[in-house]
């Protein structure tokens, strides 16, 4: 098991004006030319300051989570072995092609390989491009070939370097949304300084670093920064067609990048629609980002060649379906109050009927099954019917997909950021009420122009489309914990354009009635600064005892099963064990697989319940012959999965096998009446006894504290 242990060593920023906005575009009246001067140059420097800021927080947190990567491991130090040990379970995986394309004797034979890969999954060649999100490498693993430093720089550094870079690029794009959201870059300080604070619940890109995630989230902060500035008023043509551009690109290397893309994106669609239904945001622009988000991932599944995951997606099926609808129903934003709710009514039953028909027309067209088990899990998981299939049950038992832990709101809390968050999630939902019944009570486009006029101050298009976007992605967060990360980055931003907003100031002051100009600028600038100081002062001496931390990497039963696998088995042998070990095996020592953690294909999920009866009650011929159907030579039993205490008792592997197989489980607790008694003994317990009905198949190789090899025997 990979641990970690301490290392043994032998040897003011001042408050700018707001960012000039489309209301700052009017003429001066009753002002000089030389005064009206004064203030652009004012803007001017403002932006450029705030600018220089942004990218400064930017490069310091890229290398505050590179300098927290190399201490927590020494990475500088430890063999090469041990580096790609350190890349766990499927971030193993994924890293595996970039280091397969860096050997290859040619970028041709290196795609080549990827395309026709017969070592990923024993007797089938499966093409990995279509398969798993590994454009990145692909690309990374190329730009490492071709420019000239190889000699300065290992593939892994500039791998991890490239990564952390990306850390930058989403800091920067976290920072710009805050920034146009409030109109003062002293936002986007705000929001970058609580990321950096609150780095346990916003990222774990130091320690899980080739994670698809940590390629997508970035470029998913960029399309936010984007769509925020595209529903922003009066922009000129040219402007909006620079941003719906750089919404698209965003689009697409998100999707490129990450195989949950399809889900963030649909939440994202629903915030749209949500928002489009009342009013809130302009048409046109809502229909253009519905067919950016179908156009973006089309392309992607042409790239993944016709990956039909993606064209069953929900998301092509709910955007596909709006747009039809709209077409139906023309008049859908006339009329009186009950009138248009009726009318919202049927429209949202008419999306949603289309949405599963589509849908389910697709898959049936396609014989689509790869994303049934996130179906099966989320049933499960909402309490629709209890299940014994093996695969939902896997999912349900971990924790990172369990629901979002209490504790993390007392961190959040320490930093002030979820008290923040909490006070203007109020504010700004009780504005968006209010805006969304009047905008529903207009009777005419004169008035509806009128009413948004009116409430513009309180509940711009921009601020409404985050707003709905945090609080559907705090519902996946709260639901699902793997899922925060997509919150509390968004979190930062919103709370912090919150704090420095004038809009959500004024509106305060107004209801207290003590609302002036003036005092409205003081509050604006004095809180956000004061929280600032009082981050400052708390978490400062905290950073700077994390990164004078130092440890160092240490596994060596993982080390000792690497280099004894690499050098006493053939570069042709097949392995079978648990998914998370075999894909450091491939890393490692590059021998075939039998599974993988890479889950979103039917037949691997299948072939893993199969290579898993290792730890079931089962006979040996049984074992033996399903690993020998997958072309097994050598099989890996782990000890912390045979005897597991980590998960309580119904949620441990054996357990989930026991139930899924008909059998009753080890320990004390009820069973379900209709599990019964195995009339073998657990497999993984039973071959370490050396007996007679075991030997004849199974010889073991090679064992320590923490693993157990056996090959297999080859009857005739």
């Amino acid at each position: 098991m990979t641990t970690v242990r301490q290392r043994r060593v032998g040897k003011g920023t001042e408050a700018a004006e707001d960012q000039p906005s489309e209301e700052n575009n009017v003429k001066p009246d009753g002002k000089t030319l030389s005064a009206h001067t004064g203030g652009k140059l004012w803007n001017v420097l403002s932006i450029a300051v705030g600018g220089i800021v942004a990218v400064s927080v930017g490069l310091l947190t890229s290398v505050y989570v590179a300098t927290l990567h190399e201490n927590d491991l020494w990475f500088s130090n430890i063999k090469e072995v041990e580096r790609e040990i350190s890349f766990r379970t499927e971030c193993g995986l994924y890293y595996s092609y970039y280091k397969q394309m860096i050997q290859a004797a040619s970028i041709q034979q290196g795609l080549h390989g990827l395309v026709y890969d017969n070592k990923t999954e024993s007797v089938r060649t499966i093409n990995i491009l279509e398969r798993m999100n590994v454009y990145q490498e692909v690309f990374l693993s190329i730009l490492y070939r071709i420019l000239p430093i190889q000699q300065y720089l290992e593939p892994v550094y500039f791998y991890i370097y490239t990564l952390f870079g990306l850390q930058a690029v989403y800091v920067i794009a976290l920072y710009v949304t805050s920034w146009l959201l409030s109109g003062t870059w002293l936002s986007g300080l705000l929001a970058a300084c609580w990321y950096i604070t609150n780095r346990i619940d916003t990222t774990r890109v130091e320690f899980t670093i080739p994670l698809r995630e940590n390629w997508a989230l970035p470029f998913f902060a960029v399309q936010i920064a984007a769509i925020t500035y595209l529903l922003r008023a009066h922009l000129q043509p040219v402007q909006e067609r620079l941003t719906l551009t750089a919404v698209f690109i965003a689009t697409f290397l998100f999707s490129l990048t990450w195989q949950f893309n399809q889900f963030m994106m649909l939440i994202q669609a629903l915030t749209l629609f949500i928002l489009d239904c009342f009013d809130m945001l302009p048409t046109a622009k809502v229909v253009w980002l519905y067919i950016i988000q179908i156009s973006g991932l089309l392309l992607v599944c042409v790239l993944q060649f016709f990956n039909s995951m993606i064209l069953g997606s929900l998301l092509i099926s709910f955007n596909a379906s709006v747009l039809i609808a709209r077409a139906i129903q023309k008049n859908l934003k006339k009329g009186s109050l009950l009138t248009r709710l009726g009318k919202l009514t049927f429209h949202v039953l008419l999306v949603l009927c289309l949405t599963l028909l589509l849908n389910k027309f697709i898959k049936k067209i396609l014989n689509l099954e790869s994303d049934e088990h996130i179906f099966k899990f989320l049933k499960a998981k909402f309490g629709f019917g209890a299940t014994r299939d093996f695969d939902a049950n896997l999912y349900l038992c971990e924790e990172a997909f369990g629901l979002l832990p209490l504790n993390t709101f007392s961190r959040l809390a320490d930093t002030l950021l979820f008290y923040v968050y909490v006070f203007v999630l109020f504010v700004m939902t009780v504005a968006a009420v209010i805006a969304a019944f009047r905008n529903l009570s207009g009777s005419s486009p004169v008035q509806f122009t009128e009413k948004m006029e009116e409430y513009t101050v309180t509940l711009k298009p921009d601020a409404a489309y985050n707003l709905i976007h945090t609080v559907l992605f705090g519902c996946l967060a709260l639901s699902t914990m793997r899922m925060k990360y997509l919150w509390t980055s968004h979190m930062c931003v919103f709370a912090s354009f919150g704090l420095c907003s004038t809009e959500v100031w004024k509106l305060i002051l107004k209801c207290i009635h003590l609302y002036s100009s003036q005092r409205t600028r003081v509050i604006k600038y004095s809180i956000p600064i004061i929280t600032l100081l009082y981050i400052s002062y708390k978490f400062w001496p905290g950073i700077m005892d994390e990164l004078s931390e130092l440890r160092e990497f240490y596994d060596p039963d993982t080390v000792e099963l690497m280099n004894w696998i690499k050098s006493n088995t053939p570069n042709t042998a097949v392995f079978a064990g648990s998914m998370q070990l075999l894909a450091g095996v491939k890393l490692c020592t590059g021998r075939t697989l039998t599974n993988h953690p890479h889950y979103e294909d039917k037949n691997l999920r299948e072939r893993t319940k199969q290579i898993y009866q290792i730890y079931a009650k089962r006979s040996p011929e049984d074992v033996y012959r399903i690993l020998r159907s997958f072309g097994t030579d050598y099989v890996i039993l782990e000890d912390s999965i045979c005897y597991e205490r980590r998960h309580s008792r119904g949620c441990r592997l054996r357990d989930l096998l026991d139930i899924a197989n008909g059998h009753i489980m080890d320990g004390l607790g009820e069973n379900e009446p209709d599990l019964k008694p195995s009339l073998y003994p657990r497999f993984c317990e039973e071959i370490k006894k050396n007996l007679p009905s075991y030997t004849i198949h199974f010889t073991r190789v090679f064992q320590n504290k923490t693993f157990h090899v056996y090959k297999l025997a080859k009857h005739k």
